[in-house]
């Protein structure tokens, strides 16, 4: 079988939704975690595909997460050698980073579930599945668009929600891969003061979540078993 690899940077931030398209396409799954000992070692540029997932802290705060800039050395080798890598979230931020893009904090707090505007480029059909869906953002931070990376989706509040670059390399600023996932309500309890932030409530986030979650998922689904679909 084809490897992947999953990064996960807190525990509450799993590959969720994911999941499934990327077993069906072959691939057999791994993970680990930024605090194991063992991750300074793995070689990030091994794995058929690597799946960087979210995370409450922010690229440029490398000084308070000393495995922030030796995850971007290693992945900017795997970059450069145009292997299969999907980001989301912090995940996409790393990618845009490790591809010289700067990251930075945004004009306000974008969570809750708000619609994507996709791109009329062939490099976005995957995302067609999401469009006039309601997606779940969840971030503060923002980043310009890599050299050579296609703008495939933005929101009212972030022009760049989603790139690509080439065939193999995906960045997703949303969660799609979020709506049935229990560690939803634990993103609710964790982080209050993102939600007071943005200007929503915890209500409303679980109704929203309640209401949109299953269309999104599917949705998500079939985006990245498209994509898997077009990696060389």
């Amino acid at each position: 079988m084809k490897s992947a690899l999953i990064i996960r940077h807190v525990p509450v931030e799993g590959i969720a939704g994911y999941r499934a398209p990327i077993e069906a396409a072959g691939y057999d799954l791994d993970r680990i975690d930024v605090a194991d000992p063992a991750f300074g070692s793995i070689d990030l540029a091994e794995p058929d595909l690597l799946i960087m997932m979210g995370g409450p802290m922010a690229v440029y705060e490398a000084d308070r997460y000393p495995w922030i800039a030796c995850q971007q050395r290693r992945l900017a080798h795997r970059l450069a050698a145009d292997r299969p890598t999907l980001g989301v979230c912090f995940g996409a931020q790393l990618v845009a980073s490790a591809l010289g893009a700067e990251v930075f904090p945004g004009p306000a707090k974008e969570v809750g579930f708000h619609p994507l505007t996709i791109a009329e480029t062939p490099a976005a059909e995957p995302l067609r599945h999401l469009a006039e869906l309601p997606v779940l953002h969840w971030h503060g931070d923002t980043f310009t668009l890599p050299d050579g990376a296609e703008r495939l989706a933005s929101s009212a509040l972030y022009p760049n929600q989603a790139f690509r670059v080439g065939p193999n390399i995906l960045g997703l600023q949303f969660h799609a891969e979020m709506g049935l996932d229990e560690r939803f309500e634990e993103w609710v309890e964790q982080w209050p003061h993102d939600i007071a932030a943005a200007g929503t409530t915890a209500e409303q986030l679980r109704a929203d979540h309640a209401r949109h979650g299953p269309a999104v998922v599917s949705a998500g689904r079939a985006m990245i078993a498209e994509w898997l679909g077009e990696l060389t």
